[in-house]
């Protein structure tokens, strides 16, 4: 009975020591494969690549007397729209913001703005009462 016990608990130490060798087989046969296969696309996209720019260097070479103020002309025309949707944006901004600070509203930033106020107008008042030098 002992030696059956004892025949039962050294297979099952077998079967846990082939476990993870197992594991790790599958785990690195996984990894080589999908390494491989990662390896060939790159070098197909490299090859892709380097023939499309081989292809197209003459035509953009012919071209480029064209593309080029073409090319300029797309980046002035975007830079305009994204300039003048920008300065729309922040004018509707400021228009909401003095409306709601005219009527009353309290927008954000309207207590920083009293504050300078009532400086600047302390300050106007100083100037006032003091008397000029005049030469």
């Amino acid at each position: 009975m002992a030696q059956q016990q004892q025949q039962t608990s050294d297979m099952h130490q077998q079967q846990q020591q082939q476990r993870p060798l197992t594991a790790q087989v599958a785990k690195t046969a996984t990894a080589v494969t999908l390494t491989g296969s990662f390896m060939v696309i790159s070098a197909l996209t490299l090859a892709a690549t380097v023939i499309g720019l081989v292809i197209a260097t003459p035509v953009l070479v012919i071209f480029s007397p064209v593309l080029v103020p073409a090319a300029i002309t797309t980046f002035l025309l975007l830079a305009g729209l994204f300039t003048s949707g920008g300065l729309g944006a922040v004018a509707t901004f400021v228009l909401t913001w003095m409306y709601k600070y005219v009527s009353g509203q309290r927008p954000m930033g309207a207590d920083q703005l009293d504050k300078v106020k009532s400086k600047i107008v302390g300050t106007a008042e100083d100037l006032k009462e003091q008397p000029r030098w005049i030469p």
